[in-house]
């Protein structure tokens, strides 16, 4: 039987995904910026247990185990698969659990802020996040930002991807929104400055 160990490769085999988050007070910041289309979904995810997540991100797809979030890091194991199995995935094994976004980078103080727009259910929602090497970083803020949602668990993307499915499978689609609105009613100082 042949074994091989991953330790010995030299690659590491997971990433410890240290990051806070952030409402985006202000969209402007994004005026004039070239986004990335993102959209993901969920396969399964139980309650103390890993999350795992399908992406695709522009022409390239990713499957996702991440870790319960212990303080700001958890595990996250992340690995490149064919963009016609993560279609497929998305379209037949997400249970409707998806998020669309686009991303955008900005640069603030030395560090990289993702900010992702949302789309469909969650329009009018606008996030920040910034990776940093370890929990103590210090951190510089940009004017822009608002309050820090780290620990709210309902602004998670699994949480919004659960809310979408539960919104498509009561909500007939011309009774859906079409203009920018916040997540959901039980969903506190979502921004309107767009």
């Amino acid at each position: 039987m042949l074994q091989f160990d991953f330790f010995q490769t030299g690659h590491p085999t997971m990433a410890r995904e240290i990051e806070r988050r952030f409402l985006v007070r202000d969209v402007r910041i994004l005026d004039g910026r070239q986004g990335e289309r993102i959209v993901q979904g969920y396969l399964a995810k139980e309650s103390g247990s890993m999350s795992t997540r399908v992406r695709i991100r522009g022409e390239r797809a990713y499957l996702t185990l991440k870790s319960p979030k212990v303080g700001y890091g958890r595990d996250e194991f992340e690995y490149a698969i064919p963009v016609t199995d993560a279609q497929a995935m998305l379209a037949s094994h997400c249970a409707r659990r998806i998020v669309r976004k686009t991303r955008y980078l900005v640069d603030h103080a030395h560090h990289v802020f993702e900010v992702d727009v949302f789309e469909g259910h969650h329009a009018g929602l606008v996030v920040a996040e910034v990776e940093l090497p370890h929990e103590h970083t210090p951190l510089k803020l940009p004017a822009w930002v608002g309050r820090e949602i780290t620990h709210d668990g309902r602004y998670g993307n699994f949480t919004l991807a659960l809310e979408s499915a539960r919104r498509d499978g009561t909500t007939s689609s011309a009774l859906r929104p079409t203009h920018a609105v916040g997540p959901s009613a039980g969903f506190p100082e979502v921004p309107h400055s767009m």
